[in-house]
């Protein structure tokens, strides 16, 4: 059967419930990147993203197989969702057994760094502040770091944040000011200035 390319996600899932392989193809490459980058953000380690990811998907074929599959229009904020927990028992297991480590987030914090026109001096400063916001993001609840990573650092707007963590938009929208409030508090509280005079 040849499926068309811009056939809804719920047909696709149907599909594939009934035996339609090229179905969960499709699917896949339909949400792959975006759950990827979602996973990716939230772990910090390739091979960790990697098996998350894997898992997430192993997880979305067994619950459609199985009949279990009732998200209605909502199939990227379910993925999202598998995706999530997944990660949360990650790191549950892994702060059992003192595992918990930030080398890496620290590496790829200094190795995105945008290049800017400027001086030594602008440039360690702007270097200063990415790291400073990157450590007041850390602190944040995790649902406002969610949010403030996926609009600033995937550039996703309010409407897909929403989709993809299964919340309204003004939820996502209130989200993201109580994270940009508390991130004021914080760098007003420890004398961390935000902006390059």
């Amino acid at each position: 059967m040849n499926i068309q390319p811009n056939v809804a996600d719920e047909t696709l899932v149907t599909l594939y419930a009934q035996g339609n392989n090229e179905a969960f193809d499709m699917l896949l490459n339909r949400h792959k990147d975006r759950i990827y980058s979602y996973i990716y953000y939230m772990v910090r380690n390739v091979e960790l993203a990697e098996d998350i990811f894997q898992e997430t998907f192993t997880k979305a074929i067994i619950t459609i197989r199985q009949g279990r599959y009732s998200e209605n229009g909502k199939l990227a904020a379910w993925l999202a969702r598998i995706a999530r927990n997944l990660i949360i028992d990650h790191f549950r297991q892994e702060k059992q057994e003192n595992l918990v480590s930030c080398d890496e987030a620290e590496r790829n914090l200094l190795n995105n760094i945008k290049l800017s026109e400027g001086t030594v001096e602008t440039d360690m400063v702007s270097t200063q502040i990415l790291s400073d916001v990157r450590r007041l993001m850390e602190r944040l609840p995790d649902e406002q770091r969610e949010v403030v990573h996926m609009r600033f650092y995937q550039e996703l707007s309010f409407k897909e944040i929403a989709e993809l963590t299964g919340v309204s938009i003004n939820t996502s929208l209130g989200r993201m000011r109580y994270a940009l409030l508390n991130m004021r508090r914080m760098a007003k509280k420890h004398g961390i200035a935000l902006t390059v005079d």
